[in-house]
């Protein structure tokens, strides 16, 4: 019979169990995969640098195991004594934290069976750590080819090995790499059900121990002989690669994903994921889910509390990404004012609270992030209190902040993004961020983009050439100019002053077309920046429509053409519209603006 889950005879000074309660020695296999998938989303959310760096150790590490391996096999006659030391290399892996691709067939792709981490991502992720691996393994190979490591028997050996690999059938490499690669992710699925360091060096050991045993072939120790080989005996890379370490590397993933993982997957219950670090989350749809940043987003962050709201699909929705609710709530203010101004305006405020890549599970701690951001909240809900608007707040908690502010775009489809730019705000360095050209250059709805200096809307500057994204400045300098008596000017630029007149009937008609007759105009001939620049002195606030396309990705990237943005004094609000764009002129923007009116101003020959 067997043994009861054992109780403790001395409870201890917390949680201490009524009598007769059970106390398990052993997680489940929900806890387990709660844990793969912590420690999956700390991964995949780590930068290329991070990743490729880990898995590069870990590559090396995999030289340690062929050192071993060849040395001991001539001095033992190819007995079992020689395969003793082959685990070292993949200990130094798993108990250092290193990153191998064998590996990598578990946490992440358990993340993306959750559809919480799209296709895309997992085969970036896993693209990363290969390339990292193979680098590694290469790198130890040509030291150990040039170095004078081994002895001319184990060089021989060593030579050997990636023969043998070669020789033997494409079919059976696959089958061995299967076995190897259901080895090595099941490996990391005990090794998250165990307690303490020397069962893992146990369980890594034998598990380990067992390829070579069972005549098996690891892709990365696979990769390492070859290269070996190419460099110091008579072997191809062309013939190593597709008739060795190809095969097996197919096989190693199979064997790693369909008889560890989605095996282990479904033998959980579908309560396997209801933790507080997934509650406020929805899963990607199955289009993100296969497309990933191409359908909308391809992570989902940590918390998200935006499930809780309800979108009116009547509603005019202003929404206001904000880093800091207490330094925010002039920007909240502006967008209120525009929601006002329109028939049920509703504002959306959601506070961005940016992470670092590893990021607790800890129930207690993300509580204590959502409750010290409904507090910072009650300042901007204040705010919203003061404007006949509908207004609601939500939290995002996640490693990124500018895709965050997209993929809530999406989510929640608003007509206008209010966001801040400047030195204090998150997404002031989004050029780190991966997906920042494609995001920028797609934009999901209207945006305007605020340096405030100061923001007052009492004197506003709105220089155009024509075009949709002016037309969106002249839309929010109207609203101003209704909601707070703004006084507004039109400004155009032309070249010279052959085109003055021309210049003058064109922003007459622009301003009728925009019902802003009252507004003042004024035509100069000149240089465009230097022009805005000196009208700019005696304004409050400059309204730029987009001049280029591209405007938001290269004010992300720090290439503007204009850079009245950082040489006025006072506010400066960009406002650009979705376009729909060829990819190369989405990547590149255009940068050329046009300074004559449009033909049909010019004045005749």
């Amino acid at each position: 019979m067997a043994e009861p889950d054992r109780v403790p005879s001395e409870p201890a000074d917390t949680d201490v169990p009524t009598q007769g309660e059970v106390i398990p020695d052993r997680f489940s296999t929900d806890e387990v995969f709660q844990r793969i998938v912590a420690d999956a989303d700390h991964e995949v959310t780590s930068g290329v640098r991070e990743l490729f760096f880990s898995a590069l150790a870990a590559g090396f590490a995999i030289t340690v195991t062929f050192l071993l391996y060849a040395s001991l096999y001539p001095r033992t006659d190819g007995g079992i004594a020689a395969v003793m030391l082959y685990p070292l290399g993949f200990i130094y892996i798993i108990i250092g934290g290193y990153q191998l691709y064998t590996e990598n067939t578990l946490p992440p792709v358990a993340l993306t069976l959750e559809r919480l981490v799209s296709i895309p991502t997992l085969l970036r992720h896993w693209l990363i750590v290969l390339i990292g691996n193979f680098a590694g393994g290469a790198a130890g190979a040509v030291v150990l080819a040039y170095g004078g490591v081994f002895s001319p028997e184990a060089a021989a050996v060593a030579v050997d090995l990636a023969h043998k690999g070669v020789e033997t059938p494409i079919v059976s490499l696959f089958f061995k790499g299967a076995f190897a690669g259901f080895i090595v992710a099941g490996v990391v699925w005990l090794d998250f059900a165990v307690r303490d360091t020397v069962s893992r060096l146990v369980i890594v050991y034998l598990a380990f121990l067992a390829i070579p045993l069972g005549n098996l072939f690891h892709v990365v120790v696979s990769f390492t002989e070859s290269i070996y080989t190419v460099l110091a005996g008579d072997l191809s890379v062309v013939v190593a690669m597709t008739e060795f370490v190809v095969p097996v590397a197919i096989g190693n993933t199979v064997g790693g994903i369909v008889l560890v993982t989605i095996v282990n997957y479904y033998q959980t219950s579908e309560r396997r994921l209801e933790v507080d670090r997934f509650e406020h989350v929805r899963r990607l749809s199955i289009r993100e889910w296969v497309l990933g940043n191409l359908a909308g987003r391809s992570y989902v962050p940590i918390v998200d509390t935006v499930e809780d709201i309800v979108r009116d699909p009547d509603s005019h929705r202003v929404l206001v990404p904000i880093t800091n609710p207490r330094t925010e709530t002039k920007l909240v203010h502006l967008a209120c004012t525009f929601a006002a101004a329109r028939e049920k305006g509703t504002v959306h405020a959601v506070h961005v609270v940016q992470t670092p890549g590893h990021v607790s599970s800890d129930e207690e701690r993300h509580d204590r992030i959502l409750e010290e951001s409904d507090r910072l909240l009650e300042d901007v809900r204040r705010v919203g209190e003061q404007y006949d608007v509908g207004f609601e707040t939500s939290t995002i908690v996640s490693t990124r902040s500018l895709e965050e502010v997209f993929d809530r775009a999406r989510r929640t489809r608003p007509d206008l993004v209010v966001l801040g730019w400047g030195e204090d705000k998150l997404w002031d360095s989004a050029r780190a961020e991966k997906p920042v050209h494609e995001l920028t250059n797609r934009l999901p709805c209207d945006f305007l983009i605020l340096k405030d200096r100061g923001l007052d809307c009492s004197r506003v500057l709105v220089p155009t050439a024509g075009g949709p994204d002016s037309s969106l400045s002249a839309e929010i300098a109207k609203i101003l100019q209704a909601a707070s008596d703004a006084k507004v000017t039109l400004l155009h630029v032309v070249d010279d002053q052959r085109h003055c007149d021309a210049g003058e009937r064109f922003l007459a008609e622009w301003a009728a077309e925009h019902d802003l007759e009252a507004a003042d105009q004024l035509v100069v001939a000149g240089d465009v920046e230097r022009t805005i620049e000196r009208e700019a002195e005696d304004h409050t606030l400059v309204m730029l429509g987009a001049t280029e396309r591209g405007l938001l990705a290269r004010l992300v990237t720090g290439s503007l053409h204009l850079q009245v943005v950082n040489d006025v004094e006072c506010s400066v609000a960009l406002a650009e519209r979705p376009h729909e764009r060829a990819f190369w002129k989405r990547l590149f923007g255009r940068g050329r603006r046009r300074s004559i009116p449009s033909d049909r101003y010019q004045d005749d020959p």
